[in-house]
């Protein structure tokens, strides 16, 4: 079920009302219902792979129950594994099959040995990615003895399928969301509004902003060979606004939603095209899987900690794992390998936590030398993200060739006028609400009334007037 479709827009409401005004006596009947509801959700999509989550939540509920009781710590770790295995297990063959079968293949062709064997029609579960690592998380922590395993089975289900962030994220950790389940939740009002005003602006950024830049993003990349080198680079910039619109727009629409429901989700973009160097762009782009692999694999192999060499080492296994825990293909291994080069500068010269600070804290505007660093920042992020897009790593070379020609400095040969304008009113309202939890969360507070709602109904018809381009949410493709 999409979150701009339809279909949620009458789903959320009966679930709301069926929560608030109806099981609201009991806390196991509300998650109960958060299972349920969970569960349609995600069977709108393909009811067969629900029992792939059933499994899942099984395994891990078991796994958690039986390392509380076990004292000897390799048979600890033998419960671990078996978690860390049906979950991996479960990943690798839906989404990596086909994946390490054709390059196994391809090796062995390449030494002049044919291999015969066939690959499978597999159907990606939608959000494996997602809930596995999820799921995974709570197993771990437990095993670390940071978390104290649940015995309420309605509750676990809830945290691991719990629908406002079920598909794409953000990726909770059990510490933060599973005891929210045992919780008395209230009726919150300013909450809810809260929420609804977050909802809002994830739809905007996915229905105005991401929607209409991806009409020209898959014009301009599929045919890449027509277009000049000026036109290339901005196909290149709208697609950098194309995917932080739709995913970002995406975790404001899941974050908002689960406060109309009493829950806390945390915060997964931190507007990361203000960010002023590559580390400061990753620790504000998509921050629950970049934190997840910070401590479940970055710290484990050692992080910052030993040997340059080993630094290094660390620094592109993490770059390069999270490439591809996006996708089966060599393109967003190489997105990966580029972030960590350009990543693995600043950590050997200690200045990867140089901006901890919001961006122009104590000014309206950035000085001229913040304003370059954001560019140059922008700039590689947005050269990385050509290989995220591209179908393959001959099409992202091509498309890079087509721009380092002489007609880079022409001018693009597609203007469109009105996304520039939606662009730049964009930019400005992320600009101005940067030191908030989303852009609109305490913008215009201090306008009178009138002037807050036409800023509320503008962002409203300005959704339902451009959303001519309906676009499925790209992640859901991870």
């Amino acid at each position: 079920m999409l979150f701009n479709s339809l279909d949620f827009a009458i789903f959320l409401p009966i679930v709301f009302i069926l929560y608030w005004f109806v099981f609201n006596k009991h806390l196991k009947n509300q998650n109960a219902l958060i299972v349920l509801a969970s569960y349609v959700f995600y069977g709108w999509w393909d009811w067969r792979f629900l029992s792939l989550i059933l499994f899942s939540t099984m395994v891990d509920y078991i796994v958690g129950l039986k390392m509380s009781e076990q004292k000897n710590q390799k048979k600890r770790k033998v419960l671990l594994w078996i978690s860390i295995c049906v979950n991996l297990g479960f990943l690798g063959f839906f989404k990596y099959y086909n994946f390490f079968l054709d390059n196994f293949i391809t090796a062995f062709s390449f030494f002049g040995t044919e291999i015969q064997a066939n690959t499978l029609n597999i159907i990606l579960p939608v959000g494996i990615s997602f809930y596995t690592f999820q799921t995974l998380s709570y197993s771990i922590d437990v095993y670390r003895k940071k978390l104290e395993p649940t015995k309420n089975l309605i509750a676990f289900a809830a945290f691991v399928s719990f629908f406002p962030q079920l598909v794409a994220g953000p990726i909770e950790r059990a510490t933060n969301l599973l005891p929210q389940f045992y919780k008395k939740r209230t009726f919150n009002y300013i909450k809810a509004v809260d929420g609804l005003r977050q909802i809002l602006w994830g739809l905007f950024k996915k229905m105005v902003i991401a929607d209409n830049c991806a009409v020209f993003v898959n014009t301009i990349f599929d045919n890449h060979q027509d277009y000049s080198g000026s036109t290339l680079v901005l196909g290149a910039v709208f697609f950098a606004f194309q995917i932080y619109g739709d995913f970002s727009g995406y975790s404001d629409i899941a974050i908002g939603t689960a406060r109309l429901f009493g829950f806390n989700l945390m915060q997964n973009f931190a507007f990361p095209y203000f960010s002023r160097d590559i580390a400061e762009f990753w620790r504000r782009w998509h921050i629950s899987l970049s934190t997840w692999f910070r401590d479940y694999l970055y710290i484990p192999l050692g992080g910052s900690l030993g040997s340059k060499s080993k630094v290094i080492r660390n620094v592109f296994i993490i770059f390069i794992v999270s490439g591809f825990w996006h996708g089966a293909n060599w393109t967003f291994i190489v997105w990966g390998a580029l972030n960590a080069l350009y990543f693995l500068p600043l950590l050997l010269t200690n200045k990867n936590r140089n901006h901890l600070e919001i961006v122009a804290s104590k000014s309206k505007w950035p000085s001229a030398k913040t304003l370059v660093n954001i560019l140059i920042t922008f700039g590689l992020t947005t050269l990385a993200w050509i290989f995220f897009r591209a179908e393959n790593i001959s099409h992202a070379l091509q498309y890079l060739k087509g721009i380092g020609n002489a007609s880079l400095l022409s001018i693009p040969e597609i203007r469109p006028t009105y996304l520039l304008v939606l662009l730049i009113f964009f930019i400005t309202i992320e600009w101005l609400g940067r030191r908030d939890q989303y852009a609109i969360e305490t913008l215009g507070f201090t306008w009178k009334r009138p002037l807050r709602l036409v800023f509320y109904y503008v962002i409203i018809i300005t959704i339902f007037w451009f959303n001519r381009n309906e676009q499925t949410f790209i992640y859901f493709q991870f």
